[in-house]
């Protein structure tokens, strides 16, 4: 009985020593704390406004349908729910809600509605800065879903003073007028900035 006691203590004391290994090597640091929510490093809030070309507003257009299903057109929205318009824009930055206040930069990108029974797009466009205030660009990417009052949008980069921003666009329309014009609000929350 003893030569049984004797092959089995070190197995034993080995088990024991790779349990205590185990339980001091594991930090009680990420288990136990609470993550703290991380605070943007930049806030910033613009608006900016899309005019649709409707064929007979070229002069103040900032907007044009160029891809349309085969039943659409390019000068009027396709139905239902716009489904298949592919609109490029280039429209103007500001840091309220006029239309006519002084521009700080440009929209330029394009939405594509991309839903069959609800409003619904996929954004793709950056902000081009060339002010006092701010130089550079910064880039966003995502789904639009029209029927939310607020819809987040990622924020995918940027360049100059948001090199290599990261964070979320929080966009809501703040007035349209039909299918011509219509004023997004987009507060932007950056969480990475250099």
């Amino acid at each position: 009985m003893a030569a049984k006691t004797e092959t089995t203590a070190p197995f034993v004391c080995l088990l024991i020593c790779i349990c205590i290994c185990i339980s001091t090597t594991t930090s009680t640091s990420t288990y136990g704390s609470k993550t703290r929510p991380r605070r943007p490093c930049k806030e910033l809030v613009f608006y900016f406004h899309d005019i649709l070309y409707l064929g007979y507003n070229y002069h103040n257009a900032t907007a044009t349908i160029v891809g349309s299903p085969k039943w659409g057109n390019k000068t009027a929205m396709a139905k239902p729910f716009n489904f298949g318009d592919l609109v490029v824009f280039d429209d103007p930055i500001t840091l309220d809600n006029n239309l006519h206040s002084p521009p700080v930069g440009r929209a330029q990108g394009m939405y594509l509605y991309d839903q069959w029974s609800i409003y619904g797009a996929w954004l793709g466009f950056s902000f081009l800065f060339n002010s006092t205030d701010h130089v550079g660009t910064l880039n966003f990417a995502g789904a639009d879903p029209l029927i939310n009052k607020t819809r987040d949008i990622s924020v995918i980069g940027g360049t100059g003073d948001f090199f290599m921003a990261r964070g979320i666009a929080t966009v809501s329309t703040d007035a349209f007028e039909g299918d011509v014009y219509f004023r997004l609000r987009v507060d932007i929350k950056l969480y990475e900035c250099w």
